[in-house]
């Protein structure tokens, strides 16, 4: 379509002036919308995407419904103070709660088999230091996660699942996963029901604030409103280049169906930089950015070499072993991260608000981090 050649139907149906625009439909801007329009039905919200899908992670991660194994709450305790790390995942925990509870867990193919991290045979070291850690986080985060213990010493289950060379498990029967395809649909189905429009590949070019409002150019042409929310997470320095925002890049690969599979569950290690679950008698498996952390802070898709052998590696001799299987396919998603773990939402200059880096928990905090910016441009 060539910019601004909009028919008078288009016009006045799909793209004549709203009340807010929210650039980018991911679990963050979807929520945003969604809370806006429950809250105000009058107001007419626009989201524009610059992908045909959502480009950043949203339908392209792994499905973990989780809030932090014990060695990423360790790590956060060296350079934050208890009370921002409990805060931090009670905000985690809410934000999944509140999207079960928007969406239903039939929807969004929710499964609580719960969540382990596990420890290598050399890892002796970052074992101890994770049990050593347990009871003074299960006491921290208790208020938080429904006043129960959350995290407890599993290696008696190591055996069943099959693995090799791991020699210690923590268990965590609160985390869940789903099917984020799935939730998305049913993000865009409640916002259909509320007259809310979602216009794919229409790339925001730039933002100009003028006096009687917002003016957006993209690929296909202008558009004005009175309110935007910028909700592109990894890409948000496209626009705002001064954010503490950087991208980092998430591969991953599904394999074909396995007889027999034992896993049910997902599964973290080495700090989290790599997970997996079951999903239709498959594995899904990523992860790896720590290998070449330059080379994954990138905004463009695609894969590395260094990467892909190493979750193949991994597969082959600690997930799977002795177990035949067949990669069905790869992709790859992008994050958002910065230097402090709080998602950045705030007004960046009048009547433009942002609602950005979710630090690779958008599945957990995108609900809350949404409905969050919505109430800003609410009450400002």
């Amino acid at each position: 379509m060539q910019a601004n050649n909009f028919s008078y139907w288009e016009r006045t149906a799909f793209v004549n002036d709203a009340d807010v625009i929210i650039i980018g439909s991911g679990i963050v801007g979807l929520n945003a919308a969604l809370h806006l329009k429950r809250t105000e039905p009058k107001l007419k919200v626009l989201v524009l995407e610059q992908g045909f899908l959502p480009s950043g992670a949203s339908t392209k991660n792994a499905g973990f419904a989780c809030f932090g194994t014990v060695s990423e709450q360790s790590e956060a305790l060296k350079t934050c103070s208890p009370a921002e790390v409990a805060a931090l995942v009670n905000y985690k925990w809410r934000g999944l709660q509140r999207m079960r509870q928007i969406l239903g867990d039939e929807a969004i193919d929710y499964h609580q088999h719960g969540g382990y991290e596990l420890f290598m045979n050399k890892e002796f070291l970052q074992a101890e230091e994770a049990f050593d850690n347990i009871s003074r986080l299960n006491e921290l985060l208790r208020g938080d996660i429904e006043g129960h213990d959350i995290y407890s010493v599993a290696d008696a289950k190591i055996a069943g699942f099959g693995f090799a060379g791991v020699k210690h498990m923590i268990y965590n029967p609160y985390e869940g996963q789903i099917h984020t395809g799935k939730m998305m649909r049913a993000l865009l189905s409640k916002l259909y029901q509320q007259d809310v429009l979602v216009l794919n590949n229409c790339g925001v070019i730039s933002i100009h604030n003028e006096s009687k409002g917002v003016t957006l150019k993209t690929v296909v042409g202008s558009f004005k409103a009175s309110t935007v929310i910028v909700a592109t997470n990894a890409f948000a320095r496209t626009l705002y280049p001064h954010l503490d925002v950087k991208p980092g890049r998430g591969q991953v690969l599904v394999t074909k169906p396995i007889a027999g599979l034992k896993l049910k569950g997902t599964y973290h290690f080495n700090e989290g930089y790599y997970y997996f679950r079951n999903i239709d008698n498959r594995i899904l498996f990523g992860g790896g950015r720590n290998l070449d952390f330059k080379a994954e802070e990138t905004t463009n898709f695609g894969h590395t070499e260094i990467v892909q052998d190493k979750l193949v590696e991994y597969l082959k001799a600690i997930i799977l072993p002795g177990t035949p299987f067949e990669i069905d396919y790869w992709w790859s998603g992008i994050m958002g991260f910065g230097e402090q773990l709080k998602p950045i939402v705030k007004e960046l200059e009048p009547n433009i608000f942002c609602a950005v880096r979710c630090n690779g928990m958008g599945v957990a905090m995108g609900t809350l981090v949404g409905e969050e910016v919505a109430e800003l441009v609410l009450n400002t």
